[in-house]
């Protein structure tokens, strides 16, 4: 019986051991600002870009992925919980998370990582322990766009949320390169989600020629039902990624998130691998677009791509 006790017992101290000595895996604390086609595939190509460098989850990381749900303070208690869990690295989507996630890392210095901020120098994540990848929309390309496929339009009707930093710099930006192409744009400013339908409806009823979506995420959260409103006034709707134009804006000179998600996670892996640090390595702006075109929204609202368009557009429909 005694040799019984003393085999389990030196059993379970080699099992302990054993534990004790496996490697701990490193966990990346993913903030999402909240759930829409852009963030989610941010999100899904950074696991994919981990993946293409080399990097094998539950082996080489563990994700704790958390949604804020378009909640400010949500998104700082996610960040406060990285860090009270001593994260290896905090990945942050979209502006308000990656704000909190950095002013709850700091302290600790844990590497902030983030995807899908128009204007990382606004938000001041463009020095410390943080690098990532910007979604600045190629405000000219877009403009050309429209000049081209609307030769006689005029005003251009966009909605904003007010404290979106992104989405208040690119407003500022298309005001300032419109008259270039020969348009006003019509701003409307909202404070939350539920004023956006309202805003279509006012942009509407001052006939402006057409919209142009930014990547504000009240915006974009109700893209459907902004559209579901200008196709019976008959309003073309541009989109700011591909995602916008298969919910059926018309087209959109934009990026691609699953992309952009690809390249934030080439930074993190390097930063994983202890390649380097983030500190080390500048926030990146994506450099290629697309135009991105859906052909029935196109005819719906009798526009026609221009020969000069046709051979680089990529039709969402097929």
């Amino acid at each position: 019986m005694k040799r019984n006790v003393a085999a389990i017992l030196m059993i379970t101290l080699a099992i302990l051991f054993v534990s004790g000595c496996k490697k701990k895996v490193p966990t990346i604390g993913i903030s999402q600002y909240g759930e829409h086609d852009a963030l989610d595939k941010a999100r899904k190509g950074f696991i994919q870009g981990l993946a293409d460098a080399g990097l094998t989850e539950g082996k080489d990381f563990e994700i704790d992925y958390q949604n804020a749900g378009f909640d400010d303070a949500i998104a700082t208690q996610i960040a406060q919980n990285f860090s009270s869990n001593n994260v290896a690295l905090m990945m942050a989507i979209a502006t308000p998370s990656a704000t909190a996630c950095y002013a709850a890392a700091e302290d600790k210095d844990i590497p902030v990582v983030f995807s899908a901020i128009s204007d990382p120098a606004r938000a001041k994540l463009d020095s410390g322990n943080v690098t990532g990848t910007s979604d600045k929309l190629p405000v000219d390309a877009q403009l050309d766009l429209i000049r081209k496929l609307q030769p006689e339009a005029s005003t251009i009707g966009i909605i904003y949320t007010t404290s979106e930093l992104n989405s208040v710099s690119t407003i500022a930006e298309f005001e300032e390169k419109a008259p270039i192409y020969g348009f006003t744009i019509v701003p409307i400013g909202i404070t939350q989600q539920s004023e956006a339908t309202l805003a279509a409806d006012t942009l509407i009823a001052k006939r402006v020629d057409c919209f142009s979506n930014l990547t504000d995420n009240n915006v974009v959260g109700v893209t459907s039902s902004i559209l579901e409103k200008t196709r019976e006034a008959g309003i073309p709707v541009y989109g700011s990624e591909i995602g916008q134009v298969e919910l059926g804006c018309v087209a959109a000179a934009g990026i691609d998130y699953f992309e952009l998600g690809k390249q934030t996670g080439a930074i993190a892996a390097k930063i994983l691998k202890k390649e380097a640090k983030a500190s080390e390595i500048p926030y990146e702006t994506i450099s290629e677009y697309g135009i991105y075109v859906n052909s029935p929204a196109l005819a719906e609202m009798g526009l026609v791509l221009p020969a000069e368009i046709v051979d680089r557009a990529i039709e969402v429909n097929d």
